[in-house]
């Protein structure tokens, strides 16, 4: 179960030094103008736990901190499972009005991959590489990072293989290539890490790299697992040589992924940009239950790759969609001609993973646009409106090992608008206005705090492990940070 409300925050550095990279809000597009989106899938979860620091620290994340696209997917909205292999994942969308604006609709795109069970997990050569310079000597950086990989150490198999490697001023090895059903040499090596020194992530990469290379599993899984606050000051720290040399290593079948920990100096930027150029997961570690969730109940999705370079496109009918807006992915976005070009990287989706983005409506003639009428419009084609399609919905992805890519399709028909939407788009529709709001509330209208507590407490479900009721007290802790002059206001629970 997730971890209750602290009492009191950790210790945390005077000055506060995080950093985020800034992004905008998607527009509003006009449908005549541009009837094309194309982005990039993620399956980052980073945001909405480092955000959930903050609210238990007490005070307003800032608003770069908060990712929408993060915040949807850290929740499982059951999108079907594809029947087969034969195809890595299933796409399922859905449409139905939105909860801020009733004369405006929320489309639903899910995608979700096979699963596999972590025995028939193909062997893996795990490199765990460690920040161990002075900024991880904190409760909540250094000794939970350790707490947080020894609950990886059981599930590794003799096949496995695992290395850890230090840094802080310099790298250095402190478990070679191992097997990994010597579960008490590992813990061993990991109980015996100390904070101290300036952060070389740089020299650490590279002797990662080399572990990694050393121990190759040819059809295996081949990843690091970069464990850090992400305050490189030494060495090379140029973001964008460490992101080349990181793609580079990508290309030759090594992943990286990135875990961040702690508050006060956290580089999330660089955490996120690492891992997206590694083909990885960015996630958070805030409390121990997180490490849980990410390395143990998520492993094979952490670990193991089934469909690389997912690209989505969605091209609107200007007959019936005079507006749309893509709600997150601002960092993903990709343009027109990226879609089939098979050299431009994208996301990766893992073994069991789902995706979920909302792309929210404006039809024809509802009279909710936000845009004004354009004086020269150009009429619309007698096919466009004659057409049963809404929209159509394009994806490509490659298998693992394969570099062209595949295509698959599937129409968005006006048939398909329900009157009410389910109970997992309307969670979702919750999550989505919980981050505007977040950010300023630019894109809910009227929505307030207690419209997200109200939506999701209708849309609970089975809560197998408490996420959404957490969500709810969350919500609570966001209402009082952002709006202390009006007090609790309630409960939402």
């Amino acid at each position: 179960m997730p971890m209750p409300m602290p009492q009191r925050p950790l210790p945390r550095p005077a000055e506060n030094t995080e950093h985020y990279d800034t992004r905008e809000d998607n527009p509003v597009r006009r449908t005549r103008e541009a009837p094309v989106s194309t982005f990039s899938i993620d399956v980052d979860t980073g945001s909405y736990a480092n955000v959930r620091r903050m609210l238990r620290d007490g005070y307003r994340p800032p608003a770069d901190a908060v990712r929408v696209e993060e915040m949807l997917n850290y929740f499982d909205y059951g999108h079907p499972a594809p029947a087969s292999r034969e195809v890595p994942f299933k796409v399922t969308t859905e449409l139905a009005p939105a909860p801020w604006n009733p004369r405006r609709q929320l489309l639903m795109v899910g995608i979700k991959g096979y699963d596999v069970d972590k025995r028939e997990l193909p062997p893996a050569n795990l490199v765990l590489l460690v920040d161990t310079s002075g900024s991880m000597d904190y409760p909540d950086r250094l000794p939970l990072l350790k707490r947080a990989f020894a609950q990886l150490v059981p599930q590794l198999r003799a096949q496995d293989r695992v290395s850890i490697v230090a840094y802080a001023g310099t790298a250095g090895l402190v478990l070679p290539p191992t097997p990994g059903d010597r579960h008490g040499e590992i813990l061993a090596a990991l109980e015996g890490l100390r904070a101290y020194g300036s952060t070389n992530g740089d020299e650490g990469l590279r002797m990662a790299y080399a572990m990694a290379r050393q121990a190759y599993i040819e059809g295996g899984v081949n990843r690091i697992l970069l464990a850090t606050d992400g305050d490189f000051n030494a060495g090379i720290t140029d973001r964008g040589a460490l992101l080349t040399m990181v793609a580079d290593q990508r290309r030759a079948g090594i992943a990286l992924s990135t875990l961040g920990f702690g508050m006060g100096n956290y580089n999330d930027a660089m955490a996120e940009r690492l891992a997206d150029a590694g083909d990885g997961q960015h996630a958070y570690i805030d409390t121990l239950e997180e490490a849980r969730r990410v390395l143990v109940q998520q492993m094979q999705a952490t670990l193991l790759t089934i469909a690389r370079d997912v690209k989505v496109q969605v091209e609107f009918n200007p007959a019936v969609v005079a507006e749309y807006r893509l709600v997150g992915y601002e960092n993903r976005l990709l343009r027109e001609e990226d879609f089939a070009n098979d050299r431009v990287d994208a996301g990766d989706i893992g073994a069991g993973h789902e995706v979920t983005a909302l792309y929210e409506l404006t039809l024809v003639g509802s009279g909710a646009e936000r845009l004004p009428p354009l004086r020269y419009a150009d009429p619309v084609p007698a096919a466009a409106a004659a057409s049963a399609e809404l929209a159509h919905l394009r994806l490509r992805y490659k298998l693992p090992g394969q570099d062209e890519s595949r295509l698959l399709e599937t129409p968005v028909l006006r048939s398909a608008l329900r009157a009410q939407a389910s109970e997992s788009l309307r969670f979702a529709a919750a999550v989505a206005g919980y981050a505007d709001l977040l950010r300023g509330g630019r894109y809910v209208d009227q929505w307030t705090w207690d419209d997200v507590a109200a939506t999701a407490r209708g849309a609970l479900g089975e809560d197998r492990f408490g996420l959404r009721h957490e969500f709810l007290r969350l919500v609570d802790v966001a209402r009082d940070v952002t709006t202390p002059q009006t007090g609790n206001g309630g409960s939402a629970e």
